[in-house]
């Protein structure tokens, strides 16, 4: 029997997600910030980073992982960059305001970049990256994470799924974006095909004796004893280069921490500060203010050709469009906002949890 599908508009899925947080403890222009980056992430097609996440803030922030009043204090700065520390408040608010000292410094200096230790989860690093695009600006942002993928012919997970995300705007309707973890497959994704009861494709993820497995919940669980490992991009061993994304992932996790003489690798699993257990990351950001160049209009230009260069070359006889990274997660927006956010039956009933403990009697969901 097919599974249940419900769309909500978007508006409404942000509003009731921005309730969530108030409800919670959260001040109003955090929870504004946070349902934003999330709201962003399901219109842009990333169903793992949106209102699925939601749950799992929800129940770190009752457990006191997470400290609800957003507190970030500025450690060291420069003309072009800064160190902050986040007091383990909501990482997306953290993050969003870490970028936007990063771009008002590209703005002055051409370039800004900016250091966070003591931070949390802080949803798609794409948002971040999207901020400093919409200023006419080159955005990169990454975080690592709790450990996920092991070292080229380990079987460990040490690193976590660790995102290298860069965007740049284009003379397109759509900027050029790649938001992409540096294993094959996230946790989150398999989170998703857990909900949906669906195997993962083959060659994702080992298991302590470096076997292949599939199933998600298996999975999950053995993640949980810390024996089953997202193979970074590449794959397991060097025969198809694995070691490329195993130093992807380690550049993206010096980035997130040495900078910040912050927590790493095995420690992102959590510490206890004060009889409370902490789950902390670290953040980088860089904006590069392309007028520092050659100028606007001539790089948008000069980028979008790249990018219809690349769609107009030859494809493959069975395929009929090639895409450019960001371009699929535009046609998802534009698909989403006039047919809404699918939820399954999972996310409906997670849904159903936090209005009724949070008593969010105004919204009339279908199921």
């Amino acid at each position: 029997m097919p599974e249940s599908i419900i769309h909500i508009d978007a508006e409404t899925l942000q509003s009731f997600m921005r309730d969530v947080f108030l409800g919670l403890g959260v001040p109003m222009e955090d929870a504004t910030i946070i349902a934003e980056v999330l709201i962003t992430s399901d219109l842009r097609g990333i169903d793992s980073h949106g209102i699925q996440r939601c749950k799992m803030y929800y129940d770190r922030i009752k457990a006191g992982i997470y400290e609800v009043e957003t507190k970030v204090d500025i450690i060291k700065e420069g003309p072009t960059t800064a160190l902050l520390d986040g007091n383990c408040g909501m990482g997306h608010v953290i993050a969003y305001k870490a970028m936007k000292i990063a771009i008002k410094k590209a703005k002055k200096y051409g370039l800004g970049a900016v250091a966070v230790r003591n931070s949390t989860h802080f949803g798609i690093a794409g948002y971040y990256s999207l901020m400093a695009i919409k200023e006419g600006m080159i955005g990169l942002a990454v975080t690592n994470a709790r450990p996920s993928i092991p070292p080229t012919f380990g079987v460990e997970p040490m690193l976590g799924t660790n995102p290298l995300t860069i965007g740049a705007p284009t003379d397109e309707d759509f900027p050029f974006l790649i938001d992409a973890a540096t294993s094959i497959i996230q946790r989150g994704k398999v989170e998703l095909y857990e909900r949906i009861n669906k195997p993962l494709p083959q060659n994702t993820v080992i298991d302590e004796t470096g076997s292949f497995i599939t199933d998600a919940g298996v999975i999950l669980d053995k993640m949980l004893e810390r024996k089953a490992a997202l193979l970074p991009l590449g794959g397991k061993g060097e025969a198809t280069a694995g070691y490329k994304g195993y130093g992807y992932a380690t550049v993206v996790e010096l980035l997130s921490s040495a900078l910040q003489n912050g927590i790493f690798l095995r420690d992102t699993l959590g510490i206890e500060e004060n009889g409370q257990k902490r789950l902390k990351v670290g953040h980088f950001f860089l904006a590069i203010n392309v007028e520092s160049f050659s100028g606007l209009d001539l790089f948008k230009k000069t980028a979008g050709s790249i990018m219809r260069d690349l769609r107009n070359s030859p494809k493959e006889p069975e395929e009929t469009q090639i895409y450019t990274a960001g371009e699929k997660e535009y046609y998802a927006e534009q698909e989403r906002l006039k047919i809404g956010i699918p939820l399954n039956e999972s996310l409906q009933k997670d849904i159903k949890v936090m209005q009724k403990d949070l008593e969010l009697n105004q919204y009339k969901f279908p199921f």
